[in-house]
C-alpha cells in the first residue's frame, strides 16, 4: 500500500493519532528551543541544568509506567486526555514560575520534553491503537506516516519558536530573554488544549476491545514452533485481560529488546536536542532565530528520512533497515565535534546525522508489533519506551558535568559510540526475524 493510499483511505482515528503527534511534536519542538536557555536564565548553571534534565526524565519513567501498565484497564482515551491536560498545565506553569521544585516537578508530571522526543506514555499507547486499527500489509506507511507528522511537527516547532521569540522581542512583552522564554511556554500550553481536544474526539475503536485488525484463526498464521520469538497467531481480546502476566515468549523478547533501546538511548541521552541548541548557541554564538532556523532544516530532513524508511523496510526487513541507516547516524554524530572550527561543515554533519537517526523508527514499530502479541502490545512498548527513557535518565547528568569543564563536544563521540553498540545486539538478537515478517507483510 501506498502512502497516497494510506492518506486517502485511513480511518478517522488514524487521522486524529496523527494530529495528536503533530501538536505534541510541534509543542516540544517549541520548548526544545528554549528549555537550556530559559534554565539558564533563572540563574542555574550547566551541572544544575544536567540534574533537572536528568529528573525530569526519571519522574517521566515512573508516570509512563504506571499510565501505559493500566492504560489497556483504564481506558486509552482517557489516560491520553489525562496527559494532554497536564501538559497544558504544565505550560502555564512554566510561563509564571521560576522555582526549580514547582518547575521540576510540573515538567515530571506534565511531561516537559527535555528534547523535542517523545517522553511520556504517548507512543506507545498511540502505536498499540495503530497496530489495532491498521492490517499489517499497511502498516509501514501507517506507521512511518505517523513519524513523519510528528517530525513535521517538532520541525515547525523549531523555526516558530526562533521567529516567535524575534518578534516578541521587537514589542513590550520582550524586554528580556526570560519574559520571551515564558510565552514560549504559554503558547505551548496552548497547543497542549488543542490536543485535549482531538484526543476527545478518538472512538471506541481505539480502545483494546474495540474493533481491530487483529482477528484471524490459527489456520492464517504462520506455523511456528512454541520458542520461535515470532509470534504471529494473534487474536481478539478484551480489557480484562490486561492485568495477565507476560508469556515465556513474551518476557524473553522484552527483555532482549529492553538492553539494545536502553544502550540506544543511554547514548541518545549523551546529546539531546535541547544539549545540541546550547552546543550551537555557546559554540557558534547563534541568535534564537538562526537557531530556529537550523533545527528546522535538520527536523524537516529528519521529517523526510520517513518517507525512504518504510521503503527500506520492505525491501530488507525492520532489522536489516535499523543496521543500515543507524550505524551511518551513529559515525555523523562522532564526527560533529571535529568540524568545531567550521560552522557549515557542521550543520553539514548534523542534517547528516538527523537524516539517518530517525530512519529506523518506522522498521522498529513494525519490528515490534509482529514479534509482540496484540494482548500484551500496549503494555510491553510502554515498558519498552520507559525502559528507553530510564536510560536516557543518565545521560544528561554527564553532560551537564562535561559542559560545565568546556568538553560538551565529547557528548556527541559517546552518543555516537552507543548508538552503533545496539545496533549490533540488535543485529545479533533478531537478524533472523527479517524473511518471516517481510513474508507476512507481502500478503
Amino acid at each position: 500500500m501506498g502512502f497516497r493510499t494510506s492518506l486517502i483511505n485511513s480511518s478517522k482515528d488514524v487521522r486524529l493519532l496523527w494530529a495528536s503527534v503533530f501538536l505534541r511534536l510541534l509543542s516540544y519542538g517549541l520548548t526544545n528551543q528554549v528549555l537550556t536557555l530559559f534554565l539558564n536564565e533563572i540563574h542555574l548553571d550547566e551541572i544544575k541544568i544536567g540534574l533537572f534534565l536528568s529528573l525530569t526524565l526519571v519522574g517521566d519513567v515512573l508516570c509512563s509506567y504506571i499510565l501505559t501498565w493500566y492504560a489497556d484497564t483504564w481506558g486509552r482515551r482517557r489516560v491520553l486526555i489525562f496527559g494532554a491536560t497536564m501538559m497544558m498545565v504544565s505550560g502555564l506553569v512554566f510561563s509564571y514560575s521560576e522555582s526549580f521544585s514547582i518547575l521540576l516537578l510540573l515538567a515530571i508530571v506534565g511531561v516537559i520534553s527535555p528534547s523535542s522526543d517523545e517522553v511520556g506514555p504517548f507512543k506507545s499507547i498511540e502505536e498499540a491503537m495503530l497496530a489495532h486499527l491498521t492490517p499489517h500489509d499497511s502498516r509501514p506507511e501507517i506507521y512511518a506516516l505517523h513519524a513523519f507528522f510528528g517530525t513535521v511537527g517538532a520541525s515547525l516547532g523549531a523555526v516558530i519558536c526562533g521567529y516567535f521569540i524575534y518578534f516578541v522581542q521587537l514589542t513590550k512583552y520582550g524586554q528580556t530573554d526570560l519574559a520571551c522564554y515564558k510565552l514560549v511556554f504559554l503558547l505551548y500550553a496552548f497547543i497542549a488544549f488543542l490536543k485535549v481536544i482531538v484526543m476527545l474526539s478518538l472512538s471506541d475503536h481505539t480502545e483494546l476491545d474495540g474493533h481491530h485488525h487483529e482477528e484471524v484463526t490459527s489456520s492464517e498464521a504462520f506455523v511456528v514452533d512454541e520458542t520461535d520469538p515470532l509470534l504471529l497467531e494473534t487474536e481478539t481480546v478484551s480489557s480484562k485481560d490486561a492485568s495477565r502476566t507476560f508469556s515465556k515468549e513474551t518476557s524473553a523478547i522484552m527483555k532482549k529488546l529492553l538492553i539494545i533501546f536502553m544502550i540506544d538511548s543511554l547514548g541518545s541521552g549523551f546529546m539531546t536536542s535541547g544539549w545540541m541548541v546550547f552546543y550551537y548557541a555557546k559554540q557558534f554564538l547563534m541568535s534564537a532565530e538562526s537557531l530556529g532556523l537550523v533545527f528546522f532544516v535538520s527536523k524537516i530532513v529528519m521529517a523526510a528520512s520517513t518517507f525512504p524508511s518504510s521503503i527500506i523496510a520492505r525491501a530488507f526487513g525492520p532489522v536489516k533497515a535499523t543496521l543500515l541507516v543507524q550505524i551511518p547516524s551513529g559515525l555523523f554524530s562522532i564526527l560533529i565535534p571535529f568540524a568545531e572550527g567550521s560552522l557549515p561543515l557542521s550543520l553539514v554533519l548534523l542534517n547528516l546525522h538527523f537524516a539517518t537517526t530517525a530512519m529506523d523508527v518506522t522498521p522498529r514499530q513494525i519490528l515490534l508489533t509482529n514479534i509482540i502479541k496484540p494482548k500484551d502490545l500496549t503494555r510491553v512498548m510502554g515498558i519498552v519506551n520507559i525502559g528507553k527513557t530510564m536510560a536516557r535518565c543518565i545521560g544528561p547528568v554527564f553532560t551537564g558535568l562535561l559542559a560545565s569543564s568546556h568538553y560538551l563536544w565529547l557528548c556527541y563521540i559517546m552518543s555516537g559510540i552507543m548508538v552503533i553498540l545496539a545496533d549490533f545486539l540488535l543485529g545479533l538478537s533478531f537478524l533472523d526475524m527479517d524473511i518471516k515478517i517481510m513474508q507476512r507483510m507481502s500478503k
